[in-house]
């Protein structure tokens, strides 16, 4: 998720603004402190622009 949102120049807080939720719950979650629901990897992939399996996808290798 952080990688996704660093690419598309978004903060923490406009994640959290878009997809109306906190942004401290935003903080621990790219922290991997929680665990989400489905309903809120929804709102946070539509808050990215991106599909929800996007967020679940493993990072692609680093050459």
């Amino acid at each position: 998720m952080r990688r996704i949102r660093l690419a598309k120049s978004l903060t923490q807080e406009k994640v959290a603004e878009y997809a109306e939720l906190h942004k401290n719950y935003i903080s621990s979650v790219e922290r991997g402190e929680r665990n989400i629901s489905i309903c809120n990897i929804e709102r946070i992939a539509r808050a990215l622009g991106v599909p929800m399996a996007e967020l679940l996808s493993p990072p692609p290798p680093q050459e």
